[in-house]
């Protein structure tokens, strides 16, 4: 323990200045403007892979953009670990909320993060935590502490849905096969309090079109006898909620996984101040599903949220127009049990049943996944827990997340071993948001925890 907390300390300059270089590069996978950006994320990801003491590292081909794969193998009577991480990040519009340039990273102090914190885009999801695996590589080879074998599996199309991810894997088995898989793309309580993820929620994600007149329309001439599509859209999308925000397209809670009060009163049980949660989003009041606290809302019950919607005229000034068409894009956060391709297609049935006389709806779906559970008694949890528990000095808490990593039900499909996620982020970071940010503490705190897992994965192996 005094050997990594004694690196960590001698390299921790060298690490936060290795983190913001990769953080310069604008590696946003949902814009093909920046493809060559990507591309180049990959190629500093191989060439970090090495100098932290892979034997192997090589940039796969994939249908869409590459997958970097490292090995480093000590011995066949020993249990491996696969860590797969992303190097695309989120496009960061809008760019105008930024205090600095997203792909400019700057490090200050917040009250949070009173050691200061890395703004820019992907410095929390996922560059940041992905890259603390890989300085613990380095600290463990350096330090003569790797306990196992590792396999590092870092993608491209995590942000756009990994697609070429699930290509990858069902034709890689044997090169992928493992004990543990280890992600660090989720977060924990505060720095005070840890916490290791154990549930996931799935997703579907549809984008929708509503098309009325043929062509656009004088408001004058034309308002009032033909159907607005913004109008009847936004009509449409307010339908999908009732008066206590419970979602009403049919069949849509059949499959929800209802828990025992007994697993309620775990959650609970939770640090959580209401007062603080409301203060740091600057609301009066908090919202979603009547019988259920803000903690269940996001993290055990589905939700139906507008990502974004757009028709017609939004320049400056005033223009008189009907449009022709309008549009949304919306996510589904769905829970165990839901299977999202069941759930987009109850979605599109729905959306287009109700849709009145003189118009036309066109449901595209994009992308989704399914939802996850890791059981508490794993021997990759236990490990987990007890690095945890060394480097905090508390032991964390069992939580189950409101956001999706759909890859994860896909790992225990075709691989057969069960994911351990073990985040360092704050809900307070902003990620996917402008003014992205990852403490300092939290990428070094990282950085020592993670060589205390493998060190107790492999004496829990035995």
């Amino acid at each position: 323990m005094n050997t990594i907390k004694t690196y960590v300390e001698t390299h921790k300059n060298r690490f936060i200045d290795e983190l913001i270089e990769l953080l310069k590069i604008p590696s946003i996978s949902a814009d093909p403007a920046y493809t060559q950006d990507v591309i180049d994320t990959a190629t500093a990801i191989k060439a970090s892979l090495i100098k932290a003491g892979c034997d192997h590292v090589e940039i796969c081909e994939t249908p869409g953009y590459p997958i970097v794969f490292g090995h480093k193998h000590i011995s066949d009577d020993l249990p491996t670990v696969l860590v797969y991480g992303h190097y695309d990040v989120q496009p960061p519009d809008p760019l105008e909320l930024w205090e600095s340039g997203p792909f400019e990273p700057i490090i200050k102090k917040t009250d949070i993060h009173p050691e200061g914190a890395i703004f820019a885009r992907g410095s929390c999801d996922d560059k940041g935590q992905m890259y603390m695996h890989v300085k613990a590589l380095e600290l463990m080879n350096e330090t003569d502490q790797l306990p196992c074998n590792v396999k590092f599996m870092i993608e491209g199309e995590e942000e756009v849905g990994s697609e070429s991810l699930a290509w990858f894997v069902e034709r890689n088995q044997e090169k992928l096969a493992n004990d543990v898989i280890l992600i660090s793309d989720t977060g924990m309580i505060s720095n005070t309090q840890p916490s290791i993820t154990t549930g996931l929620r799935g997703l579907s994600y549809v984008e929708v079109e509503v098309t009325g007149p043929n062509r656009d329309l004088h408001s004058g001439l034309y308002g009032g006898a033909v159907a607005n599509p913004i109008n009847i859209l936004s009509k449409m999308i307010a339908s999908l909620h009732d008066e206590n925000n419970y979602i009403t397209i049919p069949g849509f809670y059949d499959k929800v996984e209802e828990l025992s009060n007994e697993e309620r009163a775990e959650m609970a049980k939770a640090p959580f101040s209401l007062e603080e949660y409301k203060n740091a989003l600057d609301i009066d009041a908090v919202y979603g599903e009547a019988g259920y606290t803000t903690n269940e809302r996001n993290s055990i019950r589905p939700t139906l949220d507008v990502n974004g919607i757009w028709g017609g005229y939004t320049g400056e000034g005033a223009k008189t127009v009907i449009a022709s068409k309008a549009y949304a894009k919306i996510s589904m956060r769905l829970v165990p049990n839901q299977e999202w391709r069941e759930i987009t297609e109850l979605f599109k049935t729905h959306f287009e049943n109700i849709a009145p006389a003189g118009v036309k709806v066109k449901v595209t779906p994009h992308h989704g996944g399914q939802g996850y559970v890791t059981p508490i008694d794993n021997i990759g949890y236990q490990a987990a827990s007890k690095a945890y528990q060394d480097t905090f000095g508390v032991t964390p808490i069992p939580q189950r997340s409101g956001g999706s990593i759909p890859i994860v039900s896909l790992f225990e499909k075709e691989l057969k071993s069960k994911t351990i996620l073990m985040g360092f982020g704050l809900n307070s970071d902003a990620i996917h948001s402008p003014n992205e940010h990852f403490g300092i503490f939290n990428y070094l705190k990282g950085i020592e925890t993670i060589p205390l897992f493998y060190k107790y994965f492999t004496e829990l192996s035995k």
